[in-house]
């Protein structure tokens, strides 16, 4: 009997969504950083196993949005709701539910799809402060199911997968089994370049910053040629991207270009250019042009 189902991952912002949905997949498809707000699209990531497949929607934070791309992510996280065969509400210990995720838990008392309470981040905390989130929100809705999970290091990320297998319905195998990813091979490159920037910049400025790959292709010698702009919306944060003598632009890059390389399995060629697009998160045409629909 083969099983197969979409599984989304939701939660607010930080909580390490984008972590378990790597630990899961062993690959670097969604871009991780100690920043909130970090994952923009929904990207759908493949799991097969002998007798099941899941097929994974990593969801941007669920956050009160301050522009038209916040409204993007928001919406995105709300829409993944719908049509999918598990919801994996995942949120860290607390001693208190705050008042993010009171919020989505009271949209997920809406849907009618099974909802997993996945407590990450229970390397970081005691054992108490753990048994004591998972009790306050066993009080305030029923839960399928209930893990506490690492997503940093593994930890029961396996008896995760093994309780999903429960739940997803008798199907047919979506996707070849050798693929990991629905997302064209442009996206990823452009937000490995993103999250680079996401941890070598600080405060407002990465949130600013867009990636735009304008050429990508590989040369007669097997060598991908990347040519990317990096979007931001002030002067000073170009001139802070680019940093003295253009130091930071060239360790942005250079990580960038070890990441992309590992990613695609071959030499890469990475140019990346910086340039101001003023209150581009407001701007529907740009937002559009970037792959924001």
């Amino acid at each position: 009997m083969y099983k197969s189902g979409f599984v989304t991952i939701i939660g607010r912002p930080n909580v390490g969504k984008s972590t378990l949905l790597n630990k899961i997949m062993n690959e670097k498809l969604s871009i991780v950083s100690n920043k909130p707000q970090t994952t923009r699209n929904n990207i759908q990531t493949i799991l097969t196993g002998e007798d099941y497949q899941f097929v994974f929607v990593d969801t941007p934070g669920m956050h009160k949005p301050k522009h038209k791309l916040g409204e993007y992510m928001v919406k995105n996280a709300e829409s993944s709701l719908k049509e999918v065969d598990i919801v994996l509400f995942l949120t860290t210990p607390e001693m208190a539910a705050g008042k993010g995720d009171l919020y989505i838990v009271e949209e997920l008392k809406k849907t009618k799809t099974p909802v997993f309470l996945v407590v990450n981040k229970i390397d970081e905390n005691t054992q108490e402060r753990v048994a004591e989130t998972l009790k306050n929100y066993s009080d305030i809705m029923e839960f399928k199911e209930i893990i506490p999970i690492s997503a940093m290091n593994g930890k029961n990320v396996d008896k995760l997968i093994e309780l999903m297998k429960n739940y997803i319905p008798e199907g047919p195998q979506y996707y070849p089994e050798d693929m990991i990813t629905d997302q064209q091979e442009r996206f990823i490159v452009g937000e490995i370049i993103r999250e680079k920037a996401l941890r070598l910049l600080n405060e407002e400025v990465p949130h600013g910053i867009a990636i735009d790959i304008m050429t990508m292709k590989k040369d007669e010698k097997g060598i991908y040629q990347i040519e990317a702009y990096m979007l931001c919306e002030k002067d000073s944060h170009k001139g802070i991207i680019i940093g003295k003598n253009g130091s930071m632009l060239k360790r942005i890059s250079q990580y960038a270009r070890e990441d992309i390389e590992k990613f695609l399995g071959c030499k890469v060629y990475l140019k990346v250019w910086v340039k101001v697009k003023k209150d581009w998160r407001d701007s529907q045409f740009i937002l559009k042009e970037l792959g924001y629909k």
